[in-house]
């Protein structure tokens, strides 16, 4: 089985963005876990061993123009998958880390 974790990094102020909820979903839209970044921007583990398949993360950016972030990816394969998201005022960007 897969497991996920995500890190949460502002760029504009160039440190960890603390404090920010996330939900994690599956294809259907029901929420599978959810956490809080902590101190260094983090999310150890959400789902906990997660199958083949579409999911969703879903962050509370509470952002002026981005006050929502959601993030689709699939599961292809049963090792660690880890998803950043990199905030600025009028931007984020993703990519599928180690």
């Amino acid at each position: 089985m897969a497991t996920l974790s995500t890190h949460v990094l502002d760029t504009a102020a160039g440190r960890p963005a603390a404090g920010i909820a996330v939900r994690l979903e599956n294809r259907a839209g029901e929420v599978l876990d959810s956490g809080v970044t902590d101190a260094d921007g983090r999310v150890g583990s959400l789902g906990g061993e997660l199958s083949l398949g579409r999911y969703a993360l879903r962050f509370e950016t509470n952002g002026v123009f981005f006050p929502e972030v959601v993030v689709v990816f699939t599961v292809t394969d049963e090792r660690h998958h880890h998803v950043p998201l990199l905030l600025s005022p009028y931007g984020y960007s993703t990519y599928r880390g180690s």
